[in-house]
Protein backbone atom coordinates (compact mmCIF):
# COMPACT_ATOMS: atom_id res chain seq x y z
CA UNK A 1 0.00 0.00 0.00
CA UNK A 2 1.57 3.43 -0.65
CA UNK A 3 2.16 5.88 1.76
CA UNK A 4 -0.42 8.55 1.56
CA UNK A 5 -0.21 11.86 1.97
CA UNK A 6 -1.97 14.76 4.83
CA UNK A 7 -4.48 15.79 2.03
CA UNK A 8 -5.64 12.29 1.53
CA UNK A 9 -6.10 11.31 5.46
CA UNK A 10 -9.03 11.52 6.52
CA UNK A 11 -9.29 12.20 10.60
CA UNK A 12 -12.19 12.57 12.92
CA UNK A 13 -12.67 15.83 15.36
CA UNK A 14 -16.33 16.33 15.95
CA UNK A 15 -19.14 14.04 17.09
CA UNK A 16 -22.82 15.05 17.74
CA UNK A 17 -25.42 12.95 18.96
CA UNK A 18 -29.09 13.23 19.62
CA UNK A 19 -30.69 9.46 20.93
CA UNK A 20 -32.99 7.90 23.63
CA UNK A 21 -30.33 8.64 25.90
CA UNK A 22 -30.65 12.39 25.59
CA UNK A 23 -29.25 15.61 23.64
CA UNK A 24 -25.76 15.29 23.41
CA UNK A 25 -22.65 12.65 23.10
CA UNK A 26 -21.78 12.65 26.25
CA UNK A 27 -25.43 11.55 27.98
CA UNK A 28 -25.02 8.90 25.35
CA UNK A 29 -21.76 7.97 26.01
CA UNK A 30 -22.14 7.79 29.91
CA UNK A 31 -25.03 5.51 29.37
CA UNK A 32 -23.13 3.11 26.84
CA UNK A 33 -20.11 2.53 29.11
CA UNK A 34 -22.78 2.17 31.93
CA UNK A 35 -24.18 -0.80 30.31
CA UNK A 36 -27.76 0.92 30.76
CA UNK A 37 -30.57 0.31 28.28
CA UNK A 38 -33.13 3.15 27.19
CA UNK A 39 -34.95 0.25 25.64
CA UNK A 40 -38.43 0.13 27.25
CA UNK A 41 -41.38 -0.84 26.12
CA UNK A 42 -43.10 1.85 23.88
CA UNK A 43 -46.87 2.44 22.35
CA UNK A 44 -48.08 3.84 19.51
CA UNK A 45 -50.97 4.44 18.02
CA UNK A 46 -53.14 5.54 14.51
CA UNK A 47 -56.22 5.10 13.42
CA UNK A 48 -57.41 3.08 16.45
CA UNK A 49 -54.70 0.59 15.90
CA UNK A 50 -52.00 1.05 18.77
CA UNK A 51 -49.11 -1.64 19.38
CA UNK A 52 -46.62 -2.03 22.52
CA UNK A 53 -43.02 -3.35 21.75
CA UNK A 54 -39.66 -2.60 23.07
CA UNK A 55 -37.74 0.55 21.92
CA UNK A 56 -35.81 3.09 22.43
CA UNK A 57 -37.55 6.52 21.15
CA UNK A 58 -36.08 10.05 21.65
CA UNK A 59 -38.06 11.50 24.14
CA UNK A 60 -39.14 15.36 25.30
CA UNK A 61 -37.33 16.80 22.56
CA UNK A 62 -38.13 20.43 21.17
CA UNK A 63 -35.85 21.90 18.29
CA UNK A 64 -36.60 25.60 19.52
CA UNK A 65 -34.42 24.73 22.53
CA UNK A 66 -31.75 24.11 20.92
CA UNK A 67 -31.09 26.07 17.56
CA UNK A 68 -33.49 28.88 16.37
CA UNK A 69 -34.26 28.33 12.71
CA UNK A 70 -37.17 29.81 9.83
CA UNK A 71 -36.59 26.14 8.63
CA UNK A 72 -38.36 24.22 11.78
CA UNK A 73 -42.23 24.17 10.08
CA UNK A 74 -40.47 21.89 7.06
CA UNK A 75 -38.31 19.86 9.05
CA UNK A 76 -39.76 16.34 10.12
CA UNK A 77 -37.83 15.10 13.11
CA UNK A 78 -35.32 12.93 11.67
CA UNK A 79 -34.02 16.26 9.71
CA UNK A 80 -34.08 18.23 13.26
CA UNK A 81 -31.81 15.10 15.11
CA UNK A 82 -29.87 15.71 12.68
CA UNK A 83 -29.50 19.64 12.83
CA UNK A 84 -29.24 19.54 16.78
CA UNK A 85 -26.12 16.92 16.36
CA UNK A 86 -24.73 18.51 13.40
CA UNK A 87 -24.19 21.29 15.62
CA UNK A 88 -22.85 19.85 18.37
CA UNK A 89 -20.38 17.78 15.96
CA UNK A 90 -19.18 21.60 14.69
CA UNK A 91 -18.78 23.42 18.03
CA UNK A 92 -17.18 19.89 18.86
CA UNK A 93 -14.49 20.07 16.29
CA UNK A 94 -14.24 24.28 17.02
CA UNK A 95 -14.83 25.01 13.05
CA UNK A 96 -14.56 28.92 12.87
CA UNK A 97 -17.31 29.22 10.22
CA UNK A 98 -15.95 32.79 9.40
CA UNK A 99 -13.28 31.25 8.44
CA UNK A 100 -13.62 27.86 7.08
CA UNK A 101 -13.74 27.58 3.43
CA UNK A 102 -17.88 26.55 3.19
CA UNK A 103 -17.61 25.37 -0.39
CA UNK A 104 -14.76 22.60 1.11
CA UNK A 105 -17.55 21.13 3.34
CA UNK A 106 -19.51 18.24 2.14
CA UNK A 107 -22.39 17.03 4.03
CA UNK A 108 -23.53 13.28 3.77
CA UNK A 109 -25.70 11.51 5.41
CA UNK A 110 -27.76 8.16 5.79
CA UNK A 111 -31.67 7.57 6.34
CA UNK A 112 -33.99 4.51 6.15
CA UNK A 113 -37.15 5.78 6.73
CA UNK A 114 -36.84 9.58 6.28
CA UNK A 115 -39.73 11.81 6.35
CA UNK A 116 -42.07 9.03 7.29
CA UNK A 117 -43.27 10.50 10.33
CA UNK A 118 -45.12 12.92 8.44
CA UNK A 119 -45.96 10.67 5.97
CA UNK A 120 -47.70 8.15 8.57
CA UNK A 121 -49.48 11.29 10.59
CA UNK A 122 -50.29 12.54 6.69
CA UNK A 123 -51.81 9.59 5.55
CA UNK A 124 -54.27 9.34 8.38
CA UNK A 125 -55.84 12.49 7.88
CA UNK A 126 -56.19 11.68 4.47
CA UNK A 127 -57.64 8.41 4.86
CA UNK A 128 -58.97 8.05 8.35
CA UNK A 129 -59.95 11.27 8.96
CA UNK A 130 -61.05 12.16 5.83
CA UNK A 131 -59.31 15.37 5.49
CA UNK A 132 -59.56 16.94 2.23
CA UNK A 133 -56.22 19.37 1.87
CA UNK A 134 -52.65 18.02 2.16
CA UNK A 135 -49.76 20.04 4.13
CA UNK A 136 -48.06 22.53 2.10
CA UNK A 137 -45.01 21.01 3.54
CA UNK A 138 -45.26 17.43 3.25
CA UNK A 139 -43.03 17.02 0.26
CA UNK A 140 -40.23 18.88 1.66
CA UNK A 141 -40.37 16.72 5.18
CA UNK A 142 -40.42 13.34 3.91
CA UNK A 143 -38.28 14.00 1.16
CA UNK A 144 -34.93 11.98 2.09
CA UNK A 145 -32.19 14.96 0.99
CA UNK A 146 -34.43 17.04 3.47
CA UNK A 147 -31.58 15.77 6.14
CA UNK A 148 -28.70 17.43 4.25
CA UNK A 149 -30.40 20.23 2.99
CA UNK A 150 -31.59 21.63 6.78
CA UNK A 151 -27.71 21.33 7.59
CA UNK A 152 -26.41 22.89 4.52
CA UNK A 153 -28.71 26.13 4.54
CA UNK A 154 -28.51 26.54 8.35
CA UNK A 155 -24.47 26.29 8.61
CA UNK A 156 -24.64 27.75 3.82
CA UNK A 157 -22.03 24.82 3.30
CA UNK A 158 -22.28 24.89 -0.58
CA UNK A 159 -20.13 21.59 -1.32
CA UNK A 160 -21.32 18.00 -2.18
CA UNK A 161 -24.48 16.79 -0.39
CA UNK A 162 -26.61 13.77 -0.84
CA UNK A 163 -28.04 11.18 1.46
CA UNK A 164 -27.52 7.83 1.15
CA UNK A 165 -30.83 5.38 1.32
CA UNK A 166 -29.38 1.32 2.40
CA UNK A 167 -31.19 0.61 5.45
CA UNK A 168 -29.66 -0.41 8.36
CA UNK A 169 -26.34 0.46 6.74
CA UNK A 170 -27.27 4.06 5.64
CA UNK A 171 -25.20 5.60 7.97
CA UNK A 172 -21.90 4.10 7.69
CA UNK A 173 -22.44 3.88 4.12
CA UNK A 174 -23.01 7.70 3.98
CA UNK A 175 -19.62 8.06 6.47
CA UNK A 176 -17.39 6.03 3.64
CA UNK A 177 -19.01 8.24 0.84
CA UNK A 178 -17.54 11.02 2.90
CA UNK A 179 -14.45 9.30 3.25
CA UNK A 180 -13.72 8.68 0.04
CA UNK A 181 -14.54 12.22 -1.10
CA UNK A 182 -12.31 13.75 1.02
CA UNK A 183 -9.77 11.09 0.63
CA UNK A 184 -9.63 11.69 -3.65
CA UNK A 185 -9.61 15.53 -3.16
CA UNK A 186 -13.53 16.40 -3.67
CA UNK A 187 -13.88 18.27 -0.40
CA UNK A 188 -11.47 19.18 2.76
CA UNK A 189 -14.06 18.75 5.22
CA UNK A 190 -17.50 16.79 6.10
CA UNK A 191 -20.41 16.10 8.17
CA UNK A 192 -21.64 12.91 8.01
CA UNK A 193 -23.70 10.40 9.46
CA UNK A 194 -26.93 9.13 9.87
CA UNK A 195 -30.81 10.23 11.63
CA UNK A 196 -34.07 7.88 11.80
CA UNK A 197 -37.31 9.34 13.66
CA UNK A 198 -38.49 5.79 13.14
CA UNK A 199 -40.23 4.46 16.56
CA UNK A 200 -43.57 4.79 14.49
CA UNK A 201 -46.85 2.74 14.45
CA UNK A 202 -46.61 1.53 11.04
CA UNK A 203 -42.56 0.46 11.39
CA UNK A 204 -43.17 -1.03 14.67
CA UNK A 205 -46.18 -2.64 12.70
CA UNK A 206 -43.92 -3.96 9.97
CA UNK A 207 -40.85 -5.02 11.24
CA UNK A 208 -43.17 -7.19 13.93
CA UNK A 209 -44.90 -8.39 11.09
CA UNK A 210 -41.28 -10.03 10.38
CA UNK A 211 -40.94 -11.39 13.10
CA UNK A 212 -37.95 -10.07 13.88
CA UNK A 213 -38.77 -7.28 16.41
CA UNK A 214 -37.59 -8.89 21.10
CA UNK A 215 -40.21 -9.55 22.93
CA UNK A 216 -38.38 -8.18 26.07
CA UNK A 217 -35.31 -6.61 25.09
CA UNK A 218 -32.03 -6.65 22.82
CA UNK A 219 -29.69 -8.78 23.64
CA UNK A 220 -27.56 -9.24 21.38
CA UNK A 221 -24.98 -12.69 20.56
CA UNK A 222 -26.88 -13.82 24.23
CA UNK A 223 -28.29 -17.53 25.26
CA UNK A 224 -32.37 -16.23 24.93
CA UNK A 225 -32.00 -13.50 22.79
CA UNK A 226 -35.51 -12.69 20.90
CA UNK A 227 -34.74 -10.21 18.36
CA UNK A 228 -34.11 -6.75 17.60
CA UNK A 229 -35.79 -3.16 19.19
CA UNK A 230 -35.78 -0.07 17.33
CA UNK A 231 -34.05 3.64 18.69
CA UNK A 232 -33.93 6.73 16.50
CA UNK A 233 -31.93 9.73 16.48
CA UNK A 234 -29.01 11.17 15.21
CA UNK A 235 -25.37 10.31 15.26
CA UNK A 236 -23.14 12.89 13.09
CA UNK A 237 -19.31 13.09 13.01
CA UNK A 238 -17.23 16.17 11.55
CA UNK A 239 -14.49 14.42 9.02
CA UNK A 240 -11.45 16.49 7.75
CA UNK A 241 -7.99 15.57 5.52
CA UNK A 242 -5.18 15.34 8.44
CA UNK A 243 -3.63 18.36 6.08
CA UNK A 244 -6.67 20.23 7.43
CA UNK A 245 -6.71 19.71 10.92
CA UNK A 246 -2.83 20.00 11.68
CA UNK A 247 -3.53 23.62 9.67
CA UNK A 248 -5.85 24.61 11.87
CA UNK A 249 -4.14 22.96 15.31
CA UNK A 250 -7.30 20.69 15.80
CA UNK A 251 -7.60 18.22 18.33
CA UNK A 252 -8.06 15.16 16.41
CA UNK A 253 -10.36 11.98 17.95
CA UNK A 254 -9.44 9.41 15.78
CA UNK A 255 -8.12 8.45 12.23
CA UNK A 256 -10.62 6.92 9.79
CA UNK A 257 -8.07 4.85 8.23
CA UNK A 258 -9.93 2.66 5.86
CA UNK A 259 -13.32 1.65 4.31
CA UNK A 260 -14.78 -1.69 3.07
CA UNK A 261 -18.07 -2.13 1.58
CA UNK A 262 -19.68 -5.24 -0.19
CA UNK A 263 -22.99 -7.19 -1.15
CA UNK A 264 -24.11 -10.65 -0.36
CA UNK A 265 -25.71 -10.89 -3.40
CA UNK A 266 -27.70 -14.26 -1.93
CA UNK A 267 -30.83 -13.29 0.00
CA UNK A 268 -33.14 -10.14 0.64
CA UNK A 269 -33.56 -11.19 4.17
CA UNK A 270 -31.11 -13.86 5.66
CA UNK A 271 -27.49 -12.68 5.76
CA UNK A 272 -24.37 -15.07 4.84
CA UNK A 273 -20.71 -14.75 5.98
CA UNK A 274 -18.75 -14.12 2.56
CA UNK A 275 -20.50 -10.32 2.04
CA UNK A 276 -19.61 -9.40 6.05
CA UNK A 277 -16.03 -11.24 5.74
CA UNK A 278 -15.56 -9.33 2.56
CA UNK A 279 -16.20 -6.15 3.81
CA UNK A 280 -14.06 -6.51 6.86
CA UNK A 281 -11.09 -7.57 4.65
CA UNK A 282 -11.76 -4.72 2.04
CA UNK A 283 -11.63 -2.22 5.49
CA UNK A 284 -8.29 -3.64 6.31
CA UNK A 285 -6.57 -4.00 3.02
CA UNK A 286 -7.40 0.05 2.63
CA UNK A 287 -6.17 1.13 6.15
CA UNK A 288 -3.21 -1.03 5.12
CA UNK A 289 -3.93 -3.28 8.47
CA UNK A 290 -3.69 -7.16 9.18
CA UNK A 291 -6.09 -8.80 11.57
CA UNK A 292 -3.97 -9.52 14.08
CA UNK A 293 -3.36 -5.60 14.55
CA UNK A 294 -7.11 -4.94 15.71
CA UNK A 295 -8.29 -4.79 18.88
CA UNK A 296 -11.96 -4.57 19.19
CA UNK A 297 -15.11 -4.90 16.68
CA UNK A 298 -18.23 -2.30 17.67
CA UNK A 299 -20.52 -5.04 16.02
CA UNK A 300 -23.94 -4.70 14.01
CA UNK A 301 -25.51 -7.20 16.53
CA UNK A 302 -28.86 -6.83 16.52
CA UNK A 303 -30.21 -9.21 18.66
CA UNK A 304 -31.95 -11.60 16.02
CA UNK A 305 -31.02 -15.70 15.83
CA UNK A 306 -29.33 -15.35 12.25
CA UNK A 307 -27.95 -12.25 12.29
CA UNK A 308 -25.34 -12.61 15.10
CA UNK A 309 -24.61 -15.71 14.47
CA UNK A 310 -23.58 -15.27 11.04
CA UNK A 311 -21.32 -12.05 12.91
CA UNK A 312 -20.34 -13.87 14.90
CA UNK A 313 -19.29 -17.01 12.25
CA UNK A 314 -17.89 -14.28 10.02
CA UNK A 315 -15.41 -12.99 12.42
CA UNK A 316 -14.38 -16.56 13.36
CA UNK A 317 -13.16 -17.29 9.66
CA UNK A 318 -11.60 -13.81 9.06
CA UNK A 319 -9.79 -13.32 11.92
CA UNK A 320 -9.08 -16.89 12.54
CA UNK A 321 -7.09 -17.47 15.82
CA UNK A 322 -7.14 -14.15 16.55
CA UNK A 323 -10.68 -14.06 16.94
CA UNK A 324 -10.35 -15.37 20.77
CA UNK A 325 -8.05 -12.40 21.50
CA UNK A 326 -10.65 -9.58 19.86
CA UNK A 327 -13.24 -7.73 22.41
CA UNK A 328 -16.68 -7.34 20.45
CA UNK A 329 -19.50 -5.52 21.84
CA UNK A 330 -22.95 -4.36 20.29
CA UNK A 331 -23.78 -1.44 21.47
CA UNK A 332 -27.68 -1.26 20.19
CA UNK A 333 -28.59 -3.08 23.32
CA UNK A 334 -28.35 0.32 24.64
CA UNK A 335 -29.55 2.63 22.45
CA UNK A 336 -31.88 0.34 20.38
CA UNK A 337 -31.25 -0.48 16.66
CA UNK A 338 -31.34 3.29 15.02
CA UNK A 339 -31.39 2.14 11.42
CA UNK A 340 -29.69 4.44 9.30
CA UNK A 341 -28.67 6.62 13.01
CA UNK A 342 -26.79 3.23 14.38
CA UNK A 343 -23.80 3.76 11.91
CA UNK A 344 -23.32 7.25 13.24
CA UNK A 345 -24.07 5.82 16.71
CA UNK A 346 -22.25 3.02 16.98
CA UNK A 347 -18.51 5.28 15.22
CA UNK A 348 -18.72 7.32 18.03
CA UNK A 349 -18.97 5.00 20.36
CA UNK A 350 -15.97 3.06 18.35
CA UNK A 351 -13.80 6.63 18.55
CA UNK A 352 -14.43 7.09 22.36
CA UNK A 353 -13.52 3.50 23.04
CA UNK A 354 -10.21 4.48 21.41
CA UNK A 355 -9.79 8.05 23.06
CA UNK A 356 -10.65 6.90 26.61
CA UNK A 357 -9.50 3.08 26.76
CA UNK A 358 -12.87 2.10 27.95
CA UNK A 359 -15.00 -0.85 25.73
CA UNK A 360 -18.42 -0.10 26.02
CA UNK A 361 -20.52 -3.41 27.36
CA UNK A 362 -23.03 -5.62 25.24
CA UNK A 363 -25.66 -4.73 27.86
CA UNK A 364 -28.60 -6.94 28.42
CA UNK A 365 -26.29 -9.95 28.35
CA UNK A 366 -27.80 -12.85 30.38
CA UNK A 367 -25.77 -15.88 29.24
CA UNK A 368 -23.38 -17.11 26.45
CA UNK A 369 -24.80 -18.96 23.69
CA UNK A 370 -22.78 -21.59 21.80
CA UNK A 371 -23.09 -20.15 18.33
CA UNK A 372 -21.90 -17.02 19.76
CA UNK A 373 -18.80 -17.93 21.24
CA UNK A 374 -16.48 -14.64 21.69
CA UNK A 375 -15.55 -12.39 24.06
CA UNK A 376 -18.87 -10.04 24.03
CA UNK A 377 -18.27 -8.19 26.70
CA UNK A 378 -21.30 -8.65 28.65
CA UNK A 379 -22.89 -5.60 30.60
CA UNK A 380 -19.97 -4.50 32.18
CA UNK A 381 -17.40 -1.93 30.51
CA UNK A 382 -14.09 -2.78 30.27
CA UNK A 383 -10.64 -0.49 30.66
CA UNK A 384 -8.55 -1.27 27.60
CA UNK A 385 -6.21 0.46 25.79
CA UNK A 386 -6.69 -0.02 21.92
CA UNK A 387 -5.30 1.28 18.97
CA UNK A 388 -7.01 -0.41 16.10
CA UNK A 389 -10.54 -0.84 16.25
CA UNK A 390 -13.94 -1.47 13.01
CA UNK A 391 -17.05 -0.66 13.37
CA UNK A 392 -19.58 -2.93 11.30
CA UNK A 393 -23.05 -2.45 9.55
CA UNK A 394 -24.85 -4.88 7.82
CA UNK A 395 -28.22 -4.22 6.13
CA UNK A 396 -31.13 -6.06 4.78
CA UNK A 397 -30.48 -7.73 1.86
CA UNK A 398 -27.20 -8.73 2.24
CA UNK A 399 -25.46 -4.61 1.76
CA UNK A 400 -22.42 -4.39 4.26
CA UNK A 401 -19.87 -1.38 5.66
CA UNK A 402 -16.92 -1.18 7.52
CA UNK A 403 -15.02 1.43 8.97
CA UNK A 404 -12.01 0.53 10.30
CA UNK A 405 -10.82 4.02 13.09
CA UNK A 406 -7.00 3.82 13.90
CA UNK A 407 -5.42 6.38 16.68
CA UNK A 408 -3.50 8.91 14.55
CA UNK A 409 -0.14 7.72 13.73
Amino acid sequence: MSILSDDERVVITGLGCVSAHGVGVRPFWNQVVEGHSAIAPTTRAQAGHSITVPAAPVTEFQLQHHIKTPQQPLLDPFSQYALVAAHEAINDAAWDLTQLPRSEVAVILGSTSGGEASRENEAVRFFYQGKKRCNPALVTRTNHQAVVCGISMHFGFTGPAFVVHTGCASGTHAIAQAYLMLRHGQARYAVTGGAEACVMFSTLVAFQAMGVLATDTCRPFSSGRTGMALGEGAGVITLETLAAARERHAPIYAELAGIGMSADASDPVNPVVHGPIKAMQLALDRAGLKPKQVDYINAHGTGTQSNDQVENEAIKQLFDAHATHLAVSSTKASHGHALGASGGFELIATVLSLQEGLLPPTANFTAPDPKCDLDYIPNHSREQRISVALSNSFALGGLNAVLAVTSVR
